[in-house]
């Protein structure tokens, strides 16, 4: 996959507002976490699986009953497909989630001993799991760089003009990696979704007025 690498007074420019930006979402934002709960590297895959196309507020109150049933690694990898989708039904794509949760708590429990792996492309190797949410563990359980490309950070990246009319994912990964100091990716993307959900939103228009780079962003809406 081809991505355009900025050079010279361009890419100089990008790092120059990508720092401003990160800069006043800090201020903005002070705490920068995920939302989905969890208290577990394996319960975090579980959500984030769950949470494609569903709110992470309804993931947080459908996984109470998943783990209350089923309280570890294990206890999963041992259900049945079904009988986890009847839990996880509430937050749609109810088979194919549980299909892949189900799947990928088996490889944990076989391969690793019931522990997520802190590698990138093993990450990648599990059942259900994509860029976003290995990059998300690896962000967010182990410590390291990472950029998570979620819906919100795709749009407001757009708006704000660090990358120019890319929607696809990993494009837009690759790009922000060459804007984003590698400390500053995580939660660079936490705050990305709480201004995405309270200013920058997708369904309405934005909410310019109340913006805190609003003199920053090049508003390409």
């Amino acid at each position: 996959m081809a991505v355009r690498k900025l050079s010279g007074k361009a890419l100089s420019e990008k790092k120059e507002l990508t720092l401003a930006i990160i800069d006043r979402l800090k201020k903005e934002y002070p705490d920068a976490d995920c939302t989905l709960d969890y208290d577990d590297a394996w319960k975090l895959l579980v959500s984030v699986r769950l949470a494609a196309q569903c709110t992470d507020a309804r993931v947080n109150v459908v996984v109470r009953d998943l783990y209350a049933k089923y309280p570890t690694p294990e206890a999963l990898a041992a259900a049945e497909p079904e009988d986890i989708e009847a839990i996880v039904k509430p937050c749609g794509l109810g088979h194919s989630k549980a299909r892949d949760i189900s799947a990928c708590m088996r490889v944990l429990v076989n391969e690793y001993g019931g522990h997520v792996p802190d590698d990138f492309k093993a990450l990648l190797a599990l059942p259900g799991v994509g860029r976003k949410s290995a990059n998300l563990i690896m962000g967010d359980v182990f410590g390291k760089p990472a950029i998570v490309t979620d819906t919100h950070c795709i749009r407001l990246v757009n708006r704000m003009g660090l990358v120019d009319q890319i929607k696809e994912p990993k494009k837009v990964e690759m790009t922000l990696w060459e804007l984003v100091p590698p400390e500053e990716g995580s939660d660079f993307c936490h705050r990305l979704v709480m201004h995405g959900r309270d200013v920058c939103t997708a369904r309405t228009a934005p909410h310019c007025e109340k913006c805190c780079i609003a003199d920053l962003c090049k508003r390409n809406i």
